[in-house]
């Protein structure tokens, strides 16, 4: 049994709402980071105790990230700080859920995964919590990440949008760079099955079969998580959130746009690795059939061949030929013009 069962079996008969991290711990101690922020200023916070991770004071806005989720009395600690409903913060330990939304008149509880793509270790995803409050945004990832990098650049920014608007504006922020992030796997996906062409065209190196039902496995579970995906950010995009304000619903509805675009190349991907596999099965096919079709006709060489030598492997007393001084010579030519004319024949019927 995995650690990920074995987990949640541990549920059983617990009343709804109790925590229980299910997941793999991806990190070796829960940390709590703030940026408070506002249209003049920008103050980060690092590893902060529980206690000053509430909302902020009035006129910031808050954006707090939980690096690790094994520790339920952190999640317990922010909900109660936060007024988040305990189902919420269960699912939010729970990391085996799959994108989804659930809105609620004081908060916006999103689902998100974040997809990487490996060389070694083919694609992975890690669950990424959010939501969005009245006045600042929590996050809850299962280990350290740099996916919110660019986010963290455009709040040292005064000039820029994310500081002049409200929460909702970095709540989209947050969920446009989770989106992106499936661009860029899927370039890497792209590069794969363009040395996987180049390998099954040219039949360089190995075999390729695993490489290619790897690759349709990764695309198999990448559009699992991008179709849900789409549903998702469609609530988003038709403005039935109550904490999302108008102005950036028309951002959210570009988001929509972003995953319709990522489902479309998953599907295409999908195809050219369906075709990739067809292409090498009939090449390993083909191949095979020249191989026999040489050993046919080998074999067809040989057989006239075989049968003039039988004849004179009978040793009958009374066969002229035995006693012919240039009787071995002239038989070996006739078995060679046999052959050489049964060559010409197959190569003018185009079997050569």
């Amino acid at each position: 049994m995995t650690k990920r069962a074995a987990k949640r079996s541990s549920k059983i008969g617990l009343p709804p709402g109790t925590l229980v991290h299910i997941g793999e711990q991806k990190v070796a101690e829960v940390t709590v980071d703030m940026w408070d922020y506002n249209r003049r200023t920008c103050v980060v916070h690092r590893s902060v105790h529980l206690s000053q991770a509430g909302p902020p004071r009035p006129g910031l806005c808050r954006w707090v990230t939980v690096t690790g989720l094994q520790d339920t009395e952190i999640l317990e600690g922010i909900g109660r700080q936060w007024g988040i409903h305990p189902l919420v913060l269960e699912d939010v330990a729970n990391t085996s859920q799959r994108p989804k939304v659930d809105l609620f008149d004081e908060y916006v509880f999103l689902v998100l995964r974040l997809v990487d793509h490996g060389r070694e270790v083919g694609l992975g995803s890690d669950q990424v919590s959010l939501i969005l409050c009245e006045r600042g945004v929590l996050t809850f990832v299962e280990r350290p990440t740099d996916v919110f990098g660019p986010v963290i650049e455009r709040l040292g920014n005064s000039k820029g949008r994310l500081r002049n608007s409200g929460p909702d504006y970095l709540f989209y922020a947050l969920v446009d760079v989770l989106i992106d992030r499936h661009f860029l796997v899927l370039e890497k996906v792209a590069e794969d099955i363009e040395a996987l062409t180049e390998k099954v065209l040219h039949d360089v190196g190995p075999s390729p079969i695993q490489e290619i039902h790897s690759l349709k496995t990764d695309l198999l579970n990448l559009r699992k998580e991008v179709w849900p995906l789409r549903e998702v950010i469609g609530v988003l995009a038709r403005g039935e959130a109550p904490l999302v304000t108008e102005a950036t619903t028309v951002y959210f509805r570009d988001a929509y746009d972003h995953t319709i675009q990522i489902a479309d190349s998953i599907e295409s991907y999908r195809e050219m690795a369906t075709s990739l596999l067809e292409i090498y099965l009939s090449s390993l096919n083909n191949r095979m059939n020249e191989v026999m079709k040489m050993l046919t006709i080998i074999a067809t060489v040989f057989i006239p061949l075989s049968f003039i030598a039988g004849i004179y492997g009978m040793n009958f007393p009374h066969m002229p030929e035995l006693q012919w001084r240039w009787g071995y010579p002239a038989v070996l030519a006739l078995m060679a013009v046999v052959a050489g004319v049964m060559l010409l024949h197959f190569r003018r019927r185009h079997w050569l």
